[in-house]
C-alpha cells in the first residue's frame, strides 16, 4: 500500500485483507464462504497455497480450490480478470526453520503448487508475478529472513510490494 501512496495513488482506505498466517486453500475459502465480501473492488491479490505445500496436502486439492479462489476473487474484481494479480508462492526451504528438513522436496514441491496456480492464471487471464525466485535470495542473505527463523522478512516483504506496484499500475489505470 506504502509503495502504491509513494507513486502517487490515493491510499485513502485500508486494503481488505482476508487470509492470515497458516491457512490452506480451503481455509480461504471456508472465510469467504462466511464473509462473503461485497465485489468492487480495483484491485484483488491471491498468494495462497504455502500451507498447503506444508500440510502435505494434495495438488489435485489445491487446482481444484485455487480455481475457485480465483473465480471469487474475479467477481470481487467486479468480473474483470485484468483488475486480479496472483503471486507465486515463496519458498521457504531457504529459511533457517527447514534446514533440518528435506530442502530439495520443499523447493521442488513449491515449483509444482506454482506451476499449477501459474497455469490456472494464465487460463483465466489474470496477471501473475513470480516472487518465489525473489525468496530463494533469502538462502544467502539473511536479513529476508524474519527472526522467527521461518517467515519472510518485512525487508523482503517491502521487496515484494516494490515487484507489485508497476502491475498494479496497470491493472489501475
Amino acid at each position: 500500500m506504502r509503495a502504491l501512496c509513494s507513486a502517487g495513488y490515493s491510499c485513502g482506505e485500508q486494503p481488505d485483507i482476508i487470509a492470515t498466517t497458516g491457512w490452506t486453500t480451503g481455509d480461504l475459502l471456508h472465510a469467504m464462504a462466511q464473509n462473503k465480501p461485497a465485489a468492487g473492488y480495483q484491485a484483488v491479490s491471491l498468494l495462497i497455497g504455502v500451507n498447503n505445500q506444508y500440510q502435505g496436502r494434495s495438488q489435485t486439492e489445491y487446482r481444484e480450490q485455487f480455481t475457485e479462489l480465483l473465480k471469487q476473487a474475479i467477481g470481487l474484481a467486479g468480473d474483470k480478470p485484468a483488475h486480479v494479480l496472483v503471486l507465486s508462492i515463496p519458498d521457504y526451504s531457504v529459511t533457517p526453520f527447514a534446514h533440518d528438513r528435506d530442502t530439495a522436496y520443499i523447493a521442488a514441491q513449491i515449483d509444482s503448487f506454482n506451476c499449477i496456480n501459474a497455469g490456472i492464471a494464465a487460463a483465466y487471464h489474470v496477471n501473475y508475478l513470480d516472487i518465489t525466485a525473489e525468496s530463494r535470495r533469502a538462502a544467502v542473505d539473511s536479513s529476508l529472513i524474519a527472526s522467527d527463523g521461518l517467515h519472510f522478512s518485512g525487508k523482503e516483504y517491502s521487496i515484494w510490494a516494490n515487484l507489485m506496484v508497476p502491475v498494479l499500475k496497470e491493472m489501475m489505470k
